[in-house]
């Protein structure tokens, strides 16, 4: 069994895309109809930067979707390959949860880049520069982290965001909290904790403005069902019924992101094949989580595109 699977903030560079648009028509089209989309030139963005433009949440979260759906596309139409024939199930994190979707045909390109960029503003509106903050905790397990930020929180927000693998989890909060998150690592047996370069404090309860938004423009979203089931975030198990899919994607806002859960809820499924589209971040997580027994692929390049059709 294969799941296809889609990577999240973070993975965003200048010059993602620029190679495979230059190669394919098909990639330059689904670039041009996000474009169209968006009302903005955000392919030359991600092309030419800035890098700081590039990273703004309103502009990462459908630039790194539109990447992985390019990759994608072009696998599709080129090599006459069916997500539906190939894989048993698609997941994304965070974002990339919207790029899954998109991929299994819940949402229309369109719509899910429109989606995502006031996803993408909500959540950088939900809360003041300045007063959230996340950081990634090294060396640490979903057990170590939630005493850590329990221990930190000090009647402030302080919550595990991402459950990425048994190494490394992600917490949010109020900025002081995480703060003296960091300064408590050792206390708690964490290697080591990194204040990450993010412009707001995602996954947790302070997101709950953004949450409100979200549920507003998904209640007027038309979702499909997905031609294969979707693994949500927020519950690390498949689901493809329209109305819960609408339902957790509001969730997935100010919830955590079960991804370690999902790698191995996939594998024990059946999985035995992970391929990453548009990145490499989520597939040293699946390996680390789910066990080297696992393989997988990233799928970046032309390259890395003939190479998989070889094998599908």
């Amino acid at each position: 069994m294969r799941a296809f699977i889609f990577p999240g903030q973070g993975s965003q560079a200048v010059g993602m895309g620029k190679a495979l648009a230059e190669a394919s028509a098909v990639a330059r089209e689904v670039f041009q109809e996000v474009d169209d989309a968006l009302g903005q030139s955000l392919f030359k963005l991600m092309c030419e930067g800035p890098e700081g433009d590039l990273t703004l949440t309103e502009n990462a979260q459908p630039a790194i979707m539109a990447n992985a759906i390019a990759t994608l596309r072009v696998l599709e139409k080129e090599g006459g390959v069916k997500l539906s024939e190939k894989a048993d199930f698609v997941a994304g994190h965070s974002l990339g949860e919207y790029t899954a979707l998109c991929a299994a045909g819940a949402f229309d390109l369109s719509t899910t880049a429109k989606l995502l960029k006031l996803r993408g503003q909500a959540m950088q509106a939900a809360v003041p520069v300045g007063v959230g903050a996340m950081a990634a905790l090294l060396g640490a397990d979903i057990e170590k982290a939630e005493a850590l930020a329990a221990a930190a929180a000090q009647g402030e927000t302080c919550t595990v965001a991402n459950d990425n693998d048994p190494t490394q989890v992600v917490i949010s909060g109020h900025k002081g909290a995480i703060e003296r998150a960091i300064e408590l690592v050792k206390d708690h047996g964490i290697k080591r904790g990194v204040l990450l370069p993010v412009s707001a404090p995602f996954h947790c309860p302070l997101m709950q403005p953004a949450a409100d938004r979200m549920a507003d423009a998904l209640g007027q979203t038309a979702i499909n069902a997905p031609y294969v089931p979707v693994f949500a975030n927020v519950l690390a198990s498949p689901v493809s019924e329209p109305d819960e899919i609408r339902k957790l994607l509001v969730e997935q806002v100010t919830g955590r992101v079960r991804w370690r859960e999902s790698a191995i809820a996939m594998r024990d499924a059946g999985v035995t094949h992970f391929y990453e589209f548009g990145g490499k971040v989520l597939s040293p997580m699946v390996k680390r989580s789910a066990g080297d027994e696992i393989s997988t692929t990233s799928i970046i390049s032309m390259d890395d595109i003939e190479a998989v059709l070889k094998e599908l």
